[in-house]
């Protein structure tokens, strides 16, 4: 398994056009993408600051969610409200 954390800074004010936006990628992720186990947004207690919380079977899943169109095309509508890059952190499982 692996786990991916990408944690996105949005412009001040664009919170709530980053989280329509983003809330529109999930629901694209989790109705088109059987290798992905799990995918939420989350808004952290730092005003401007989200998180996307993934698990995916494998690898090749992990490389089919970066390849798919709703993630191209979400994600560069996304990159608006953005405040810089996100910062990822992927991960293997223990289990």
């Amino acid at each position: 398994m692996i786990g991916v954390v990408a944690t996105i800074k949005t412009k001040p004010g664009a919170g709530a056009d980053f989280e329509a936006t983003a809330k529109r990628l999930v629901e694209a992720v989790n109705a088109n993408e059987p290798g992905c186990l799990f995918y939420r947004l989350f808004r952290t207690e730092n005003e401007n600051e989200y998180r996307f919380l993934e698990a995916y079977k494998d690898m090749d899943a992990v490389q089919a969610h970066r390849a798919s169109d709703h993630f191209r095309t979400i994600g560069k509508e996304m990159g608006a409200f953005m405040d810089g890059p996100p910062d990822v952190t992927r991960m293997e499982g223990a289990e």
